[in-house]
């Protein structure tokens, strides 16, 4: 268990994951993560890589909202999907997830792209890949997080029920594999990016007061989008 001691996670997400810590592409991606951010500028900062396990622990999830990895210019990765640290112009996928929720909950939107405030509510806003270096979308997605992601999404499927996985874009919606629909509520759709948003199938969706109306359904809490 020595990996696992040094693998600086949420109590109860080191409980349910523990077994991966243990096994050989783990050490290797750790190795690797260690390496990229000696050698180079990485996002987000080491110590928020693990961020959206640290603000929503496991029994505390009620939704997911999947990214595929870190923003990968300075000042916006968090370790949170989609969000930026408060006072960061909001990305154009944010832009857009925004307005959606405006018209589908008839509210206004706190402005700010910080989404702590959803982590908290049981949101976990996980990307597939926790990191990337600068400037290099997509760039560590070969050093095995998805291996460790993946593994969290089967431990929620299997572990957990009434939960909603909001799966945007053909990359998220691959995911699809790994979580039980018959415990769970699927709510899927292009991606807000404005190159696929705008060509249809993310406005209008009602994806925000549909996974409201099923947490409600199953004696849940929902979500306060605002």
């Amino acid at each position: 268990m020595e990996t696992a001691k040094k693998v600086k996670i949420e109590p109860s997400w080191a409980k349910h994951l523990e077994a991966e810590f243990e096994k050989p592409y783990f050490k290797q991606l750790t190795e690797a993560v260690r390496k990229a951010y000696y050698s180079g500028v990485c996002y987000p900062p080491g110590r928020l890589i693990f961020n959206a396990f640290e603000l929503c622990p496991f029994d505390d999830v009620r939704v997911v909202i999947l990214g595929q990895d870190p923003y990968h210019e300075p000042g916006q990765a968090m370790g949170l999907s989609f969000s930026v640290p408060e006072g960061v112009c909001l990305p154009p996928s944010l832009q857009n997830i925004y307005k959606e929720i405006a018209s589908d909950l008839g509210i206004s939107v706190n402005p700010s792209g910080d989404l702590t405030r959803w982590a908290k509510q049981g949101v976990l806003l996980l990307n597939a890949t926790l990191t990337v270096a600068a400037h290099q979308a997509n760039s560590h997605q070969h050093l095995g997080w998805s291996s460790f992601t993946d593994a969290a999404i089967q431990r929620l499927s299997e572990e957990k029920e009434g939960l909603v996985f909001m799966l945007w874009g053909g990359f998220a919606r691959s995911k699809k594999s790994f979580i039980d629909t018959s415990k769970h509520l699927i709510l899927e759709s292009v991606h807000p990016s404005p190159l696929s948003a705008n060509r249809g199938g993310w406005f209008g969706q009602h994806q925000f007061s549909r996974c409201n109306a099923y947490l409600t359904a199953h004696g849940v809490l929902p979500i306060d989008w605002k």
